[in-house]
């Protein structure tokens, strides 16, 4: 990626980057919009929270007086961070800036002005918003974050060549019209879905404001969020004509590569992306790994094992991409499908020499298919290993395992399965209960028959009829009719 900082939010950024800026979102035009709320900060301060709630619940008539009587006293900081709180009450924000400005001997900071217009432009109040940055033309405070959250308010509200004009006329207000700035303006509108007009606009304006990576990398990540592999093509080939390969345009690669992927053929599918991906692979540049996730998950839908391969040994061995656990997960589960057991089981032990921890889901997928594959060594290995990490067994191989275990003779192991289900309190002990003492008489195990047995009764969980003709037969041959009579007693009592 280029030295230059991608624009991604239409709200202001402050002059100190350690605070966090607002996060609203002004929706489809005509819908209310999601803003923050002093309520969805359970740890704000008192002052602040008190602030926030008379802004709130106040009119806007009498909103100045009731913050006379609260006593309180304000600093800019406190302004900001209750602007930035304040955006679905716009009339009490405006009274509240005008009365804290009289406290702080209007010294408001930069970013409180950024936030009043920001706020005014999500709400639509426009002329409001062209006061605003009026008057902080006028305290010389003027910024293009000021005009980068003018551009995502038309934007949002569907202005968009309201937006064009503002960035036409910016050089009136001191601001100029390079290339930061046509990204900003580019970046708005490619997050309103609008990237044909973003289109339009570069057209127009390189003529007179040269283009940078970032320029491109706009544009393609608009065309890969509308899926649009044509238009995707047209923008990379002129970024390679104008800006060349370059390693750090790592942004424009992913995008463009990722639209490749999502898009039908001819114009894309996974073959053409790995076309693209040889030829920057010869040019030493790299996608990231959106690009690597989405083409595997690709390819595992389509059920192409051969291909996933291919494209992780790419990955990994000639881009420097490694894969986290959602990507093995899909990796091992394509190769067991697949009839691959073994090379999903070196998947899984693969995963310890990269960030990547097996969860519940890498556990499951794998212990299936060892035990529908007859895999028991490795299958009680993998179990072992879930149960210390307290990765929890889903219903299915709970019996799946339970079954295999004692068949193979790897009772401990079917013990395990029990306590597991016993703990979590699985929705089918009856049956699990009912095989597990069976499995233990079948084995030569009758004592621990008998006990698990008892322990079934005591918990409520029912043994069939047949369980306890098999118990009794066993018990008979050693003798042992006193056990059977007591544990038919309880059966009988429950």
């Amino acid at each position: 990626m280029s030295s230059k900082k991608r624009p991604l939010s239409p709200s202001p950024p402050r002059s100190d980057h350690s605070r966090k800026r607002p996060l609203p979102s002004g929706g489809p035009p005509g819908r209310a919009a999601a803003f923050p709320s002093y309520t969805d900060v359970p740890t704000l301060p008192p002052k602040i929270k008190l602030l926030c709630e008379i802004l709130a619940t106040t009119p806007s008539s009498t909103v100045e007086s009731s913050l006379d009587d609260s006593g309180v006293r304000v600093t800019p900081e406190d302004v900001e961070e209750v602007l930035k709180l304040s955006y679905s009450h716009p009339a009490t924000a405006v009274k509240f800036f005008r009365w804290s400005g009289h406290r702080i001997g209007h010294r408001h900071s930069p970013y409180s002005w950024n936030l009043m217009v920001d706020l005014l432009g999500k709400n639509l109040l426009f002329d409001a918003m062209w006061d605003s940055v009026k008057s902080m033309r006028n305290e010389r405070l003027l910024s293009l974050a000021t005009f980068a959250s003018v551009f995502g308010s038309y934007v949002s509200a569907g202005r968009t060549g309201e937006a064009i004009l503002t960035f036409d006329q910016m050089v009136h207000y001191g601001i100029p019209r390079d290339v930061t700035a046509l990204n900003s303006l580019l970046s708005a509108i490619c997050r309103d879905g609008r990237t044909v007009d973003a289109q339009a606009l570069f057209d127009r304006a390189k003529a007179e404001i040269r283009p940078d990576a970032d320029t491109y990398a706009i544009l393609l990540e608009g065309w890969e969020n509308e899926v649009d592999a044509g238009n995707g093509r047209r923008t990379f080939s002129e970024m390679v004509a104008d800006v060349g390969w370059d390693p750090r345009n790592v942004p424009a690669y992913d995008s463009f590569l990722t639209a490749l992927v999502r898009a039908p053929s001819p114009v894309g599918g996974v073959s053409e992306a790995m076309k693209f991906l040889e030829i920057m692979t010869e040019k030493r540049c790299s996608p990231g790994p959106k690009f690597f996730r989405t083409a595997l998950g690709e390819l595992v839908r389509l059920g192409d094992a051969r291909g996933a391969s291919a494209l992780w040994e790419s990955m990994v061995r000639r881009h420097a991409c490694y894969p986290d656990t959602g990507m093995y997960n899909e990796m091992i589960a394509l190769q067991c499908y697949v009839g691959q057991v073994e090379l999903g089981m070196r998947f899984f032990e693969e995963m310890v020499f990269y960030p990547a921890l097996p969860d519940a889901q890498t556990y499951n997928v794998l212990l299936k298919f060892l035990l529908k594959g007859r895999k028991l060594r490795d299958a009680v290995m993998v179990f072992k290993e879930m149960m210390r990490n307290e990765c929890p067994l889903d219903e299915a191989n709970c019996h799946l395992a339970m079954r295999a275990f004692l068949d193979a003779g790897e009772v401990e192991a079917a013990i395990g399965v029990w306590k597991f289900m016993l703990k979590n309190g699985s929705l089918s002990l009856e049956e699990a209960a009912n095989r597990m003492v069976v499995g233990l008489r079948d084995r030569g195990r009758l004592p621990e028959a008998c006990r698990y047995s008892d322990d079934a009764i005591e918990r409520g969980i029912k043994l069939y009829s047949s369980t306890l003709s098999k118990l009794k037969g066993s018990l008979q041959k050693h003798g042992k009719m006193g056990v059977y009579d007591e544990l038919f007693r309880k059966w009988k009592a429950h």
